[in-house]
């Protein structure tokens, strides 16, 4: 459930500087579209062969055709998505020249969706949650998400003790309280601290660095926050350091990266909140769960574009990384 978006990519060639001003010349050759946001989280999943559906809203424009056709095809069902006319459908257009990208043109709307449109995913959640192993919010802050569908997901996810694992957008950290696990990066770690304002005992403010320099504020900002939101556990995203888990009975983890080269982080964080959400479906352990996440995001980081793995991808890499 979330922000779904169509992620486009021109492909071409760069050789020399424009004449009309400073910049690269791209001899386009490809054009390719995929899914993007939440649609990549539910791209993910079907790579592993899982069912998914999507639950989100969408415009209606050309862009809306295309992104519900490149779901289509990977058979990743949309019946839970809904069409808003007064909003076109989130893109995100890339221009690659080479393996360097030039440029990101957004277009997009990120106001909040009227009231009876959160009616309409709230009462399709309700008819179809019992189908469902877990739900994944994606919030992306592009208006689908929001404190009063939350707490109905919620609600209705520990009334039916389903998985309720969020993607989370740090200005929104109070909404996901009641969650099974929550997965930041370091930057939206740091923003959610800041905006949270958690006090300690004596009520003085906890944090009062500008940035988690160090795996010791990394701790106490992941473990503040486990606590505030009454979650089971946090999977921090750390990029190039790997990841920490934090679980409610006070266990910590640092789990660090095996990716082999890296091309392009985009769509990282999708696949990390993928793989770790089917782990937990499948009765992994939070740290197995994790530990496959690790992987699954260390081979997605070694492709160009909004990338997935495959189940027969994902497995090769475990065979050879014995230690997991």
């Amino acid at each position: 459930m979330g922000d779904l978006i169509l992620d486009e990519y021109i492909w071409g060639d760069v050789d020399r500087i424009s004449p009309e001003a400073p910049v690269p010349v791209v001899w386009a050759k490809k054009h390719t579209f995929v899914p993007g946001g939440a649609a990549n989280v539910a791209n993910n999943i079907r790579s592993f062969d899982a069912h998914v559906c999507l639950v989100g809203a969408i415009g209606k424009d050309k862009n809306t055709d295309i992104l519900l056709s490149e779901l289509k095809k990977r058979k990743i069902s949309v019946d839970g998505v809904f069409v808003e006319p007064h909003r076109y459908t989130t893109v995100k257009t890339r221009i690659i020249g080479g393996h360097q990208q030039i440029v990101r043109l957004d277009w997009e709307h990120v106001e909040p969706l009227p009231l009876d449109f959160n009616r309409k995913i709230a009462a399709f959640v309700k008819r179809s949650i019992k189908k469902f192993d877990a739900v994944i919010i994606e919030d992306y802050g592009k208006g689908v998400i929001n404190k009063h569908l939350l707490a109905e997901v919620v609600t209705l996810a520990h009334a039916y003790k389903k998985i309720v694992i969020v993607d989370p957008k740090e200005d929104h950290f109070q909404y996901y309280r009641g969650a099974t696990s929550i997965t930041p990066n370091r930057k939206e770690l740091e923003n959610a601290i800041k905006n949270l304002k958690i006090k300690d005992t004596t009520n003085r403010f906890k944090f009062n660095v500008p940035r988690l320099a160090s795996d010791r504020d990394i701790d106490k900002a992941a473990e503040s926050i486990l606590k505030y939101l009454n979650l089971d556990s946090i999977l921090v995203t750390l990029g190039e350091s790997g990841m920490r888990l934090f679980e409610k009975d006070g266990l910590k983890t640092h789990i660090p990266t095996v990716a082999q080269e890296v091309f392009d982080v985009s769509g990282a964080g999708d696949t990390v909140i993928a793989t770790f959400t089917l782990g937990l479906s499948s009765k992994a352990s939070k740290l197995e769960a994790a530990r496959i996440a690790n992987v699954a995001a260390g081979i997605v980081v070694g492709k160009m574009g909004t990338a997935v793995t495959s189940r027969e991808e994902l497995l090769g890499r475990l065979s050879d990384l014995k230690e997991i």
